[in-house]
This record gives structure tokens, C-alpha cells and sequence, in this order.
């Protein structure tokens, strides 16, 4: 569907506030409604407008699961866009822009930081091309950049007198559907779908429908009389849609979470406002009615609190009562619930903790990515006590890994702490329709009634009955023939304050051995995932072993599926590690001696299987690399690592993975690409 191309980036840029989000919205579904792939991200700053923007968007007729450096089409709303992206687009690639951009200073832009003045200083230096836009578009002519001149006002103007309004104030707001209409216009794609997708977008708004989808068919009819279609590269097919286009749906990061709670019976949530967790609780709030064909099930309360230590308070107290609940936030308000985590630690309440990363320390980058906060998960509250700290990978799975955090947490009665991040809530991929109506909810020893039991004393409930092993049986607060005693100080059976040596040491043992319970009793495969593993080349004696947590694996595998085309002498091995506490450290080296072994076996290889293992993730200490030092006996060849606030990208793993395999890296490797 895509002629001659595998795959093509599309970006747009501009000011926050200036529609660049709707855009891209309308620009996807459009390609989706197509019956493509697609993966797009969201980039922004952390203030609420005015400061540069961007959306990323790549798509294909294969499975896309990450985003390029390079870009193939670039959108600008405005100057900066053209600057900071433009040394990023390809030789015969696209660039839409406004033509009186030509007529500005560079120095007279803002909010440019230094280092991409720098940057662009320095490539138009090393062509010999003037520090202005005339050299910047001289520049990208010489590599055959095909420059698409969206003259915005006089197209407003012209189009304000075809439909007989002349509020151009108000009609200014139709730049990014115009320009989106001409990206598509290039693409020689279905001006249907492009309706479709507009009017999808402002289905309930039908005024602003109208002058939307009118103003993206001017546009695509003025490219297309101005432009010819030989001058472009790029081209999409629509006609022969894939049968199976009707099962993908569009999936957004910061929704797939939120279903699969409603999904796994979460019905009460708090939290207090802070990025980018806050999307989450916010799409529950405009969801809370729960029904399916008519008959409601239900709702879920989302409570925005006054703080994060009342949020995780609130939630405890309503787990309490047996009521699936959790709290959504991010690594500074996760700092505050640290304590209150303990309360629930040494009472053995079943809360979920839905943690979305982002750059810190303190408030660092508020609205970037990083993977900083794994140790502090682990580690987080003072003494000891039983967690369980779970990671997902990328959209589809966070939506079912929502659902196994809750079955943990009331299995083993024990805090979970699920670790999504920034790049994860601000991205979008098409993928299969959740398989929601096979999924089971295991509530562990829950009883909702108690009989009274004459032998205790005032209808007395043994809440942490040591005679029951690891896991006791719990009830709702205030059932009948079932009292019992919460509190933050060591406790007896019945929850009553102790001090008793003896007391304190059965409690600390029945609490810690969860520990070893969890580790036997979750499922290997929903520990550790082989993501990937290629077929066995019997000339290869050399395996690259790439190991990962979190968000870094959409990138991970659109690299290993090119290198692996490419590199058929080598044999690649992916593991996603999803469990990080309790750490499955026998777990793992036994995965990866048994896949070595059988590499060595299957290949008859008679001298030493050479083996190289990466470590990939997105923090300056390697934390992942640091826990498996301390629970296995493996140790990483290389590193590769990012800080910068940037997500890693394919081409960015791609190319560091093929240094490691050609012995052209470092150690360690730091990735700094990024606009």
C-alpha cells in the first residue's frame, strides 16, 4: 500500500495551543481508516502554550512499534519547526511550510534554544549557506528536499471569500487541517478517508466539521493544481485495504491503562493532578458510567484529592472495604505516598499504584521521559515489607497488564506498583481489538461474610491469622461477626498493637515470604518475555543477547527485525523482563542458559558460542543492569542508555546494536538524539 517505501515518517510542528495535536489526530485516523499501521508520539513542553510542539507519527503496511530520527514528510505551523527539524529530513523528502518565514531572524526566535541555534549554525557552516532561512531552504533544495510553499493567509483569505465568511480571526484556526490536507494531498491519498477522518474528530460539533472538512478539500485541490504528482516519492494505495483493517482500533497510552481497570472491576481511583498522570485518572472521569449494550454494570469514582498523601490514604481506606481501588501519579507525587505505602504494606491491603514515569529528580522535566524510578519503586517506604513492581512494555499490553496487577494485588494482598511512563501515555499505535472477554479477575481470599465463631471472643476476626500460612483471609470492613484492628504499629492476629519479639518476628516472616510465594506463583511468561528470538543459523556462533524493561521495547523490536534481515550470521535473543520485584533472577539466567544451550545444540557449533548481552533502557545508572548484578550472575558487555528526556528511537537502537555487532562500540553507550 505503501509504493516502494516500508514505511514513512510524517511530522508536524508548532506553537502549543496552535492545533498540532488535532491535526496529527485527524492525519492518523485518516492513515488508520486506510487500513495501515501506524505508531505516532507526542512531544511538548511544560508550559500551557506558546513554547514548540511536536507530533510524530510513522506508518506502514506492516506492524510499526516505534518512531525514526529521520523524517520523510515535515509540517510547519510556524519558523521554529522549520529549524529545529529540518536538518532531520531526508535527502528527497517534504517540507510544508509558510513562505514568509523567509523574512524572519533566526535571532529573533525565542523560544530557539541555544543548543539548536548552535546545531543549525553549525550544519549551514559546514555547506557554506547563510545563518538565515534563505540558506536553511538553499540547504535543503541541494539535497532535493521537495519544498511545499503554504502561503496560510492569502489561503485563508481566498477561502474566507469562497464560503462567504470573513471572520478571518476565526478561520485562522483552520492552518492545521489545511496543512494536514496537504501532506495527504502529496501522498495522492483517498480524499474520502481524510473526510472521514475529520468529521470523526469533530463528529460533535458539526459547524466546525463543515468548515474543516471544506477547508482540507481546498487545500488538497490547490496542492494538487500547483504540484505535480511526479515531483513526490511518496505514495499511498487505498483501494486495496487489508481485509483484516476492520479489527485494528486506535490505541492512546493514557487511555489503554484506564480500560483495562474498568475491565479488571477498579471501581475507585484518586489522585492529584500532576503530568503525566493526570490523562489517566481524567479519561476514567469522563468514563465513569460502566455499561455494555444497554445495561449498566456500574460506575467508578475518581476522586481528585487535595494532595497525593490524602490520594493514597483514600485509596487504602477503600480497599479496605474490598472495593478494587487504586491511585494514579508520577515520580514526585509518588514520593509523597511513600509512607502511607508502608501503611498498606504492613496491613496487607491490596492496592495498585499506577506509576507513569517521567524525567526527575524533583520536578526535572514534567513533561518528558525517562525510566529513573525503578529502584525508587522497589525501595520505596521505610523497613520491609512485601511489593510487587510490574512493568509493561508498550500500549497493548499495559491494557491487560492493568488487569493482572489487580488479580495480584488481592492474591497476594500486597501493594503493586505498575510502571508505565511518559513516552507510553503520550503515544498512539494501531493494534488488534482487546480480547477482553477471556480475561479472569481473581479476587483471592476474599469473603464477603464471616459466621460467627463462638470460640474467639466479641465476634472477633483473626485478620492476620498466622495458622493460615502466607495469605490470610480477609473481609470487607464492617462485616458483621468480623472485627479486627488496623494500624500503622506492629500488630497481633487480630490487628492489635504489639511489641512482643516473638509477635514481630512471625509477622515479619508471614509478610516477607509473599516474597517467595509471588515469585512461584506468577506465571514464567508474565515474569520474563522472549520477545523476540530468530531462527537458528547453523554457520552462526555468535548470539547478541538484548535485555530491557518498560517502553524501550517497540524500539528494541522494530531494530531486531531489520538487523536480523540484514545479519542472518548472527543469532538475536530479546528478553523483556516485566516482574522487577520480587526480581526473577534464577528465573532468568535458567531462560538464558537454556536458549544458549540449545543455540549450541542445535547448531553443532564446535568452538565457543560467542555471546554478547545488552542492556537498553532509559536512566543514567543502568538500574536494570544493577539489579541483575545483585540477583544473578550475569553481566552486561554493553549498556546502551538515554537521559536526555528524549525517547529512544529505532534508528537510534538500530545503529547501536549494529557498532556492538560489527566491535565498533564503547561499553558504554549514551544516545543524546532528540529535537
Amino acid at each position: 500500500m505503501l509504493n516502494s517505501r516500508e514505511s514513512i515518517s510524517w511530522v508536524i510542528g508548532g506553537p502549543q495551543g496552535s492545533g498540532v495535536d488535532s491535526a496529527s489526530h485527524i492525519f492518523l485516523k485518516s492513515i488508520a481508516m486506510a487500513g495501515l499501521h501506524i505508531f505516532g508520539k507526542r512531544e511538548y513542553h511544560s508550559n500551557i502554550k506558546g513554547e514548540h510542539s511536536y507530533f510524530s507519527i510513522r506508518f506502514s503496511d506492516k506492524i510499526v512499534r516505534s518512531h525514526v530520527d529521520e523524517i520523510d514528510i515535515l509540517v510547519s505551523f510556524d519558523a521554529e519547526t522549520v529549524l529545529r527539524h529540518s536538518p532531520f529530513v531526508v535527502n528527497e523528502g517534504v517540507l510544508i511550510y509558510d513562505p514568509d518565514i523567509t523574512n524572519k531572524k533566526i535571532e529573533e526566535i525565542h523560544t530557539l534554544d541555544f543548543s539548536s541555534k548552535e546545531r543549525i549554525k553549525k550544519i549551514l557552516s559546514s555547506s557554506k549557506k547563510c545563518y538565515d532561512f534563505k540558506g536553511i531552504l538553499e540547504d535543503l533544495r541541494e539535497r532535493g528536499v521537495k519544498l511545499i510553499e503554504l502561503p496560510y493567509f492569502d489561503l485563508i483569505k481566498e477561502f474566507s471569500e469562497k464560503i462567504q465568511d470573513h471572520s478571518l480571526s476565526k478561520l485562522a484556526r483552520i492552518t492545521n487541517v489545511m496543512s494536514l490536507s496537504a501532506s495527504l494531498a502529496i501522498m495522492n491519498f483517498d480524499v474520502e478517508l481524510m473526510k472521514r477522518g475529520i468529521q470523526d474528530t469533530f463528529s460533535s460539533k458539526p459547524k466546525i466539521m463543515e468548515i474543516n472538512t471544506d477547508a482540507a478539500i481546498f487545500t488538497y485541490n490547490y496542492v494538487k493544481e500547483n504540484f505535480k504528482d511526479s515531483y513526490f516519492k511518496y505514495s499511498v494505495n487505498t483501494k486495496d485495504k487489508k481485509p483484516n483493517a476492520q479489527n485494528l482500533i486506535i490505541a492512546q497510552g493514557n487511555q489503554t491503562s484506564p480500560l483495562g481497570k474498568i475491565v479488571a472491576g477498579c471501581r475507585f481511583q484518586t489522585y492529584y493532578p500532576i503530568t503525566p498522570a493526570t490523562d489517566d485518572s481524567e479519561y476514567l472521569e469522563s468514563n465513569q458510567l460502566v455499561e455494555q449494550k444497554d445495561e449498566k454494570y456500574g460506575s467508578v469514582v475518581v476522586v481528585q484529592t487535595e494532595d497525593e498523601i490524602a490520594a493514597i490514604t483514600m485509596a487504602i481506606g477503600a480497599a479496605l472495604t474490598s472495593v478494587r481501588a487504586c491511585t494514579t501519579t508520577s515520580g514526585p507525587g509518588f514520593s509523597l505516598m511513600a509512607e502511607a505505602l508502608g501503611w498498606a504494606g504492613i496491613n496487607e491491603v491490596p492496592l495498585v499504584v499506577t506509576l507513569y514515569q517521567r524525567a526527575g529528580p524533583s520536578t526535572g522535566l514534567p513533561t518528558r521521559q525517562e525510566q529513573g524510578d525503578l529502584l525508587f519503586a522497589i525501595n520505596a517506604g521505610h523497613g520491609e515489607f512485601p511489593k510487587i513492581v510490574y512493568a509493561s512494555g508498550d500500549i497493548e499490553e499495559s491494557f491487560y497488564d492493568t488487569i493482572r496487577v489487580f488479580n495480584y494485588a488481592e492474591i497476594f494482598q500486597t501493594p503493586v506498583i505498575h510502571l508505565l511512563d511518559k513516552y507510553l501515555s503520550n503515544s498512539i499505535i494501531t493494534c488488534n481489538r482487546f480480547n477482553y472477554r477471556e480475561i479472569k479477575i481473581n479476587r483471592g481470599k476474599l469473603k464477603q461474610t464471616q459466621p460467627k465463631d463462638e470460640t474467639l471472643p466479641e465476634s472477633r476476626f483473626k485478620r492476620f491469622d498466622l495458622n493460615g500460612g502466607e495469605i490470610s483471609e480477609r473481609v470487607p470492613l464492617g462485616t458483621e461477626n468480623a472485627i479486627f484492628w488496623n494500624t500503622g504499629d506492629e500488630h497481633d492476629e487480630y490487628g492489635h498493637i504489639t511489641e512482643d519479639p516473638t509477635m514481630r518476628k512471625d509477622m515479619m516472616e508471614k509478610r516477607l515470604s509473599k516474597l517467595e510465594l509471588i515469585s512461584s506463583n506468577i506465571p514464567i511468561d508474565e515474569q520474563i518475555s522472549i520477545e523476540f528470538e530468530s531462527e537458528l543459523d547453523f554457520s552462526s556462533a555468535t548470539l547478541l543477547l538484548v535485555l530491557s524493561w518498560g517502553s524501550t521495547k517497540g524500539a528494541i523490536l522494530d531494530s531486531l527485525a531489520r538487523l536480523s534481515k540484514e545479519r542472518k550470521q548472527i543469532q538475536f535473543l530479546y528478553i523483556q523482563i516485566k516482574l522487577l520485584n520480587p526480581f526473577p533472577g534464577k528465573e532468568l539466567e535458567n531462560v538464558i542458559m537454556d536458549k544458549i544451550e540449545r543455540i549450541k545444540k542445535n547448531t553443532k557449533i564446535s568452538s565457543k558460542l560467542l555471546v554478547k548481552s545488552v542492556v537498553i533502557e532509559m536512566n543514567y545508572l543502568s538500574q536494570l543492569d544493577l539489579l541483575i548484578k545483585q540477583n544473578t550472575n550475569l553481566r552486561a558487555d554493553y549498556n546502551v542508555l538515554k537521559y536526555n528526556g528524549r525517547p529512544m528511537s529505532n534508528t537510534e537502537i538500530y545503529d547501536s546494536l549494529l557498532n556492538i555487532i560489527e566491535n565498533k562500540s564503547e561499553q558504554k553507550v549514551i544516545l543524546t538524539n532528540g529535537v
